[in-house]
């Protein structure tokens, strides 16, 4: 039986409040956001993330197979090592974004909640001869993130795969529950994006930081390579990744792709890029993940659009937009 979309048991949880669009079968909040992420940052409490969807990739092809069709490096994968690995179109365009790890026997990988048809269903045209199987296993694994389990020097770290019948005593097991809204929170400080809420469709992994940690420079072949490489080695990405630091006095966030200009542009000057997510953290007040064209001066002040007037905000670099200039090597002699 494949996962409906059935909003979490922990949603009973005492002072559980929904959150919004595909986030809202589990809980944004408990109370207070902010005690909830002040718990996190200290290194207690979990995150239900059992809205994403779960897929299992067995067999003893599952690795090369997946090193073959990935941006990632996962010949080698020590069993229980957290990745995260891209599926890209032959352009380079990302079309899927996989957290997760393997166990010895299956590969088990997490993805944006409602995406696991999707890569099933890819993966599955992607076969041919090899020995793997692959199966949406969302209905029967749920995931959570926990701060304890975090291994600093391991990107994208922290996750735990639950049976889904056993969540409510997962949670009582490592609590205190907090909720997404502090989760995000701290993602987006890391500068960790979500794919297809800070990503679009003709975003490359040179422009959203995925280079080192879901994009292994130093492996064979795999679609989308070409772009990849030209970018890095010889180019600038077109876009890059930053964290906006956004005005305070607005009391809400904007919305995901609101229309970012600089700040002090005649209104019907053109965007510069758009927003991703947003968040408020408790230290640095109100925070957000855009795409910025490459040529947007890094210390330029920028306005988001909102309903409310624009909101002013501020960079800080994630993506350097010249990051290409550094890797260049010279063709001269």
């Amino acid at each position: 039986m494949a996962y409906d979309g059935t909003r979490s048991p922990l949603l009973d949880l005492p002072g559980a409040v929904a959150g919004d669009g595909i986030d809202a079968p589990v809980a944004a909040h408990y109370g207070s956001f902010t005690t909830e992420q002040r718990t996190l940052a200290r290194g207690d409490g979990f995150v239900d993330l059992s809205h994403r969807g779960v897929v299992r990739i067995a067999g003893p092809d599952r690795l090369t197979w997946l090193h073959s069709l990935t941006t990632q490096h996962l010949t080698e994968l020590a069993p229980g090592r957290p990745t995260a690995t891209l599926v890209l179109s032959p352009q380079g365009h990302v079309e899927h974004a996989l957290l997760g790890s393997d166990d010895g026997e299956a590969f088990l990988a997490h993805v944006e909640p409602g995406r696991a048809a999707d890569l099933v269903s890819w993966l599955e045209r992607m076969r041919f001869l090899t020995q793997v199987e692959v199966t949406d296993v969302t209905a029967e694994l749920a995931v959570a993130w926990r701060p304890a389990r975090v291994e600093p020097s391991v990107p994208y770290s922290g996750y735990d795969l639950v049976p889904r019948a056993e969540l409510t005593r997962y949670a009582e097991a490592a609590g205190p529950a907090c909720g997404l809204w502090a989760y995000e929170a701290l993602r987006i400080e890391r500068g960790e994006p979500r794919w297809g809420l800070d990503t679009d469709e003709r975003t490359i992994p040179n422009e959203a930081g995925w280079i080192g940690s879901a994009v292994h420079l130093d492996k064979g072949c795999y679609r989308g390579q070409e772009t990849v490489a030209r970018v890095h080695t010889l180019g600038r990405p077109p876009r890059r990744l930053t964290m906006l630091h956004l005005d305070g006095s607005d009391p809400v966030l904007p919305p995901v792709g609101a229309a970012i200009r600089v700040r002090g542009a005649d209104a019907a000057a053109r965007p510069v890029g758009t927003v991703g997510t947003s968040a408020r953290h408790h230290e640095l007040g109100p925070i957000g993940l855009a795409l910025l064209k490459r040529n947007v001066a890094v210390d330029a002040e920028l306005e988001v659009d909102s309903p409310h007037g624009p909101i002013p905000a501020v960079q800080e670099v994630l993506v350097d937009p010249e990051v290409g200039l550094h890797v260049r090597p010279d063709l001269r002699g």
